[in-house]
């Protein structure tokens, strides 16, 4: 019996906020309205803000309604992947869809920058959890960190948070993104809570560029730096950790293949041992097919901070 492949679909991810994670990528590669320093799929190839049906809903829907017929099940199905998923104009026909098709909740990880658009508002109040971006307390770190399309402005896009967390019935989640060097300093990191501090949500989570950054500058604070700005943010505020929960039970119960293996990759890095607990493999099964896929030169290792990261290369896909 033929494996199911998937062109829009990847993981489940092994997921530092969200457990095991059913990506769901809506459009394409390096298609975003930002060019952050510190993304982990390298440079913005399309900066843009033209919102359009760059994946159809009827593709997505196809592919998670035969992913959903498997019997891994994850733990939340979340809109996010190579760019910004609110650019895609379908996205609230799809999270619509998705919560009539099944009960596993949906996540939408957004960099919050369309979130003054009515038509973007309005799309993921469906959702049940919106987890949106926030690196900077002012215009000069936002261009510095985030690189943003011309056309938004801080301001603006500060206001559109606020507005879609007044507005949401579910949780927002704020990652606030902080790097070393740029917005380490404690009073920059106020300016940051102050805005967080009144947007009113669920929880606020402080992050570094664990992973390979898109500019080698992009550098991470360690965790005690983190812990110790924590202080300044109000409400629940977590610190998120790189380490990856093992998965319970059979680690070699999966029947994940190369395929899979490499869309993961192709979207974040990742090490064996996260790969293997998003896709259920055993760590040195993993490996083994890791190396064979570098060989090929479909993935490439790359060190950070002292911890070996595989990501895909784009080099061709595997059928």
């Amino acid at each position: 019996m033929r494996k199911e492949t998937y062109k829009y679909l990847y993981g489940p991810v092994p997921s530092r906020r969200l457990g095991r994670s059913l990506g769901v990528d809506l459009v394409p590669f390096k298609t975003c309205t930002y060019d952050c320093v510190y993304c982990q799929l390298g440079r913005t190839t399309d900066k843009t803000l033209e919102r359009k049906e760059y994946v159809t809903a009827e593709a997505i829907l196809s592919e998670l309604e035969r992913k959903l017929a498997e019997a891994d099940k994850p733990d939340y199905i979340t809109l996010a992947g190579s760019g910004e998923p609110t650019l895609n104009c379908c996205i609230g026909k799809i999270i619509r869809e998705i919560k009539g098709m099944t009960d596993i909740p949906v996540a939408v990880l957004t960099n919050g920058s369309l979130l003054w658009m009515e038509a973007v508002q309005e799309a993921l109040l469906q959702a049940d959890l919106v987890i949106p971006s926030l690196d900077a307390g002012d215009d000069l770190f936002f261009q510095c960190v985030n690189r943003p399309h011309a056309g938004i402005e801080f301001d603006r896009m500060a206001e559109g948070l606020a507005t879609f967390t007044k507005r949401f019935k579910g949780e927002v989640w704020l990652e606030v993104l902080l790097l070393a060097g740029f917005t380490d300093a404690t009073a920059e990191v106020k300016k940051i809570a102050a805005i967080a501090n009144g947007l009113g949500v669920a929880r606020i989570q402080l992050n570094t560029a664990t992973r390979p950054p898109a500019e080698d500058f992009a550098l991470a604070l360690s965790s005690g730096q983190l812990l110790e700005l924590k202080g300044l943010f109000h409400g629940h505020v977590d610190v998120i950790s790189e380490n990856v929960q093992t998965i319970a039970g059979d680690a070699t119960s999966g029947q994940a293949g190369d395929a899979d293996i490499l869309a993961l990759l192709n979207r974040r890095p990742c090490t064996v041992e996260g790969i293997a607990s998003g896709l259920a493999l055993h760590p040195n099964e993993v490996l083994k097919r890791v190396l064979m896929l570098r060989q090929r030169g479909s993935v490439k290792a790359v060190r950070k901070d002292n911890t070996l990261y595989y990501e895909g290369t784009r080099n061709g896909e595997i059928s």
